[in-house]
């Protein structure tokens, strides 16, 4: 199985191309940048530590659309995908190995407000009441696909 799941904010904006896909159609390729976060215990038994991967995605067509109208540096998303790597030959000739994540899911993990309002004007959060269920209305009771 070759899943990769992950979370991280763009280190910078998507880099964005088009090209034609086999039947003859113009298909979106974005690729970016995710940091990463990674969590490792000192030696000695101290604090965790805290550092950052940076993976390298890239995301054909609609999800590359996606990318390209949505994704920004900063923005904070969530990754499903697999792991592919290749080479190729660079202009000093010397090979060169790639290994990216292939975007096959994403969405934004967190809010649009977390990161664009201010935290002085962010509404109150409502309390949350005793009861936990939600109130079925009166005779919906006997419509429900489970008892």
């Amino acid at each position: 199985m070759n899943k990769w799941t992950g979370i991280g904010r763009l280190t910078r904006d998507p880099e964005i191309r088009y090209t034609n896909s086999q039947t003859g159609e113009t298909m979106c390729i974005a690729r970016y940048t995710l940091a990463v976060d990674r969590r490792f215990a000192k030696k000695n038994g101290g604090d965790n530590q805290q550092t950052a991967d940076f993976i390298s995605c890239v995301a054909f067509g609609k999800i590359g659309e996606f990318a390209e109208k949505y994704l920004k540096q900063g923005t904070k998303i969530a990754v499903i995908g697999r792991i592919q790597t290749g080479s190729y030959t660079n202009k000093d000739g010397q090979k060169v190995y790639t290994t990216d994540v292939v975007v096959e899911e994403c969405e934004f993990a967190e809010s649009k407000n977390t990161t664009s309002q201010p935290t002085n004007t962010q509404p109150e959060p409502q309390k949350a009441s005793d009861d936990v269920f939600m109130n079925i209305p009166e005779g919906l009771e006997n419509e429900l696909p489970f008892r």
